[in-house]
């Protein structure tokens, strides 16, 4: 089973759906030998390098109150922490451009470390609140991923893979992918949301099935 992760580091959902599925995936060993790709798609391309704090953010692109953000960020704890993943997002917390991100997790592909360095990533971003656009954020978390921290700093420095981004994106908008995180099975079965670990299971048991 192929799994297409179509995401964004800044996107707290797709933190939670990733460890949701991993889950899912877990529970479904016995039907399932599943790979997973990641898929870039920036919710906020033209987000300023110092970023933007989290509540203005909310409130500037949705229209939610301090209160309204607050219950969100309460929601979006509880089911981090249903899933094993700690996400803090206190009020100080910011939204940053995740390009320098995509262009490093594109790389990682190549070198078989990919996966490894989007846990990092979300770690850094949601559970460290780090600034994830920053160089040497970028290379610890490569570094820890296991990656080779060199090759990563010369991506870094270099504009390296960012028409790839950038056509990925354009193409899974043209694809009807508007929000994130979409997971796409076998180029067919589209899951939107970060759903619950058994709404996960659940369709890869019906889609192994129809297999």
């Amino acid at each position: 089973m192929k799994i297409d992760f179509i995401s964004d580091v800044s996107c707290p959902w797709c933190a939670i759906g990733l460890h949701s599925l991993e889950a899912a995936l877990e529970r479904t060993r016995d039907v399932v030998d599943a790979t997973i790709e990641f898929q870039p798609y920036e919710l906020n391309p033209t987000m300023p390098p110092q970023g933007q704090n989290i509540v203005e953010h909310v409130a500037q692109k949705y229209g939610s109150t301090r209160e309204q953000s607050e219950a969100n960020r309460d929601i979006l704890r509880a089911r981090a922490a249903d899933v094993g993943f700690a996400m803090p997002v206190p009020a100080h917390s910011r939204i940053y451009n995740t390009r320098d991100a995509h262009r490093l997790l594109h790389w990682a592909a190549g070198e078989g470390f990919q996966a490894e360095l989007k846990h990092r990533l979300f770690d850094a971003n949601f559970t460290e609140n780090l600034n994830v656009s920053d160089p040497t954020v970028l290379a610890d978390a490569a570094e820890k991923a296991g990656l080779n921290r060199a090759g990563a700093e010369a991506v870094l420095a270099s504009d390296r893979f960012s028409r790839e981004i950038q056509d990925a994106e354009r193409m899974w908008r043209s694809r009807g992918i508007h929000s994130v995180p979409a997971i796409l099975i076998n180029g067919r079965h589209l899951i939107s949301g970060g759903q619950p670990p058994e709404i996960f299971e659940q369709a890869i048991r019906e889609i192994a099935a129809q297999a």
